[in-house]
This record gives C-alpha cells, sequence and structure tokens, in this order.
C-alpha cells in the first residue's frame, strides 16, 4: 500500500470547506503558492480537478461535491484520534490553537485575562479572537470556532452550552447631563435622544418594548457597531448611552466624563454562554480549554 501524506486530508477539508486556495493557505498558514502546489498534488492524488474556475472565483466539480463531508469527517478522526490521551497531557509542551468567536465588549473586558490564563498553564498554544457577523452556527459545526461566546436560545439546538455570567444593560450620559438631574423617570428618560449598539443594525430592543408597554418612546438618533462606539458618542454629545453592565469595567479611559445609572424601566437580564459543538464534548483539551475561558470569566466579572 503506498504511504499516504495526512496533511494532504486536512488540506483536502480545508481547500472543500473555503472553496479557495487563497482562504485555505490562511488557515493552513501557508503561502498561496504553497496552497497552490498542494492542490496540484491533490488533483493528481484524486484523478480529478475538484476546484475549478468560475468568473473570479473557484467552484467544486461534482466529485468535490460528493466527497466533501466524507473528508470533513475522516480529517476531524484523525485529529482526534492523534491527540494526546487525556492522562498524559503536557500543557506546557502542547502546540494547538483555540478560536474564540465573541463580540467587541466580551473581547474588550474579558481577552487580557483569558491570554494571561492561557498562557500561563499552556504557554505555546495560540489564541485568535473572531469577530461576530452573524450568529451562525456553521462555524462550529465546521471546526473554524472552537469557542463562541453568546446568548444561548440564539443558536442551534444541537450546540452545547455552559452558563458564564448573567448581565443587565444600564444606561450611560456624560458628566452634568440634564437627565442627571432630579428623580429619573421613564418619561424623562424617554425625552432624551439616544445612541445604541448593534451588528445588526437595529433601532429598537428590549428597552423600547419595557417603555412601550408604558405609553412612552424614546428616540434613537444613532445606531453603531459596538458599545465603545457608544460610549465615545455618549461622552461628547447629550446622547444617551445603552450598554450592558459588564462594559462599565471595561476601562477608567473609556469611562472617564461618564456617568452610569440604572434604568427606569425592568429589560430581561442577559444570559451570556459559552457555547461549542457537541463532537469536542470529549475532546480532553477542549475541555481544559473551556473551563478556563469560563473560570476566567467568573473570576472577572466576580471581582468588578
Amino acid at each position: 500500500m503506498d504511504a499516504v501524506d495526512l496533511n494532504l486530508l486536512r488540506a483536502l477539508d480545508v481547500l472543500l470547506t473555503d472553496g479557495s486556495v487563497t482562504g485555505a493557505a490562511r488557515r493552513l498558514g501557508l503561502s498561496a503558492s504553497a496552497m497552490s502546489r498542494t492542490l496540484a498534488r491533490l488533483r493528481a492524488a484524486t484523478g480529478d480537478p475538484l476546484l475549478v474556475r468560475a468568473g473570479r472565483g473557484l467552484v467544486p466539480t461534482p466529485r468535490a461535491l460528493d466527497m466533501r463531508d466524507r473528508v470533513h469527517a475522516l480529517a476531524r478522526d484523525v485529529r482526534e484520534v492523534l491527540r494526546p490521551d487525556p492522562g498524559q497531557m503536557d500543557l506546557f509542551t502542547l502546540e494547538r490553537t483555540f478560536t474564540i468567536r465573541a463580540g467587541e465588549g466580551f473581547v474588550e473586558m474579558f481577552s487580557p485575562a483569558i491570554v494571561a490564563a492561557v498562557r500561563r498553564a499552556a504557554p505555546r498554544m495560540r489564541l485568535r479572537f473572531a469577530p461576530k457577523p452573524d450568529k451562525s452556527a456553521e462555524g462550529l459545526r465546521e471546526g473554524r470556532i472552537d469557542l463562541e461566546v453568546g446568548v444561548l436560545g440564539e443558536f442551534a439546538p444541537e450546540v452545547r452550552a455552559r452558563l458564564i455570567f448573567r448581565d443587565r444593560f444600564v444606561g450611560v450620559a456624560r458628566v452634568g447631563h440634564a437627565l442627571l438631574a432630579g428623580r429619573l423617570t421613564p418619561e424623562r428618560y424617554s425625552t432624551c435622544e439616544h445612541v445604541v449598539a448593534s451588528r445588526r443594525g437595529a433601532f429598537e430592543g428590549p428597552v423600547d418594548e419595557a417603555l412601550g408597554a408604558l405609553g412612552f418612546h424614546r428616540t434613537i438618533r444613532v445606531v453603531v457597531p459596538g458599545f465603545s462606539d457608544a460610549l465615545r458618542l455618549a461622552k461628547g454629545s447629550d446622547l444617551i448611552a445603552l450598554i450592558p453592565g459588564s462594559c462599565v469595567s471595561i476601562g477608567q479611559g473609556a469611562m472617564e466624563g461618564l456617568v452610569v445609572f440604572e434604568l427606569p424601566v425592568t429589560t430581561p437580564e442577559i444570559a451570556i454562554s459559552a457555547l461549542w459543538h457537541p463532537r469536542m464534548d470529549a475532546d480532553p483539551l477542549h475541555r481544559w480549554f473551556r473551563d478556563t475561558v469560563i473560570d476566567t470569566c467568573r473570576q472577572v466579572t466576580s471581582s468588578t
């Protein structure tokens, strides 16, 4: 039997998943030319073009489409077989890259503590914090994302989850804002102009539902992608910002010149969870990693 290069299996899996030589090269840490040579070897080994030019991109051949799911399962099984036995893990020498997908506020608040905790126990591990353009579970299913941080109800039902902490919304205004003088009521709050953070660009949320139930409506003048953006605008204007309470501790520079206040309406708590795909349940290194992330985040929130 001819020797089989298992690196080709991993490369084939990534190529069929990404459908791009450049994207596959980036994920595998190779140059584009090296990835092109690997694709040539795969074509020779399989006797099929696998990916062919269509306009400015590449499309899979029927053979590639037929083998894509099987290749992905085989590559996953090989990785699991070749990982260390749980009782023989030496974290200090192990090398692996873990990818966490989380929102901007989470990264600002928790990434320093997570990086420090991982580096203390496993200095050769690498961490990648990926942005959250959407709430799709495909990254977890395909193995591109190791751990997701978000609200459980927004994800696919098969995803595993553990609660990290519970959060709530608070209001933020610049020092000296007229709203802060006197008793804060739903009516006074609703008459102000507001800035909110929404990755989807939404102009309404739980606060607006709570105000609407009381017969009030607030005017949202600006929607920004992240909570840091909302804080900057609140600091330099009369706009009122809405942020999770956990973001209050993101740094003295961000909060300087701002006052945090309790909302005059009741909104649901936000349950922030760590999420992963069930195929990673039994992986000892993944279990160590997610436990480390969860425990570190809980320590940060308990100290704020």
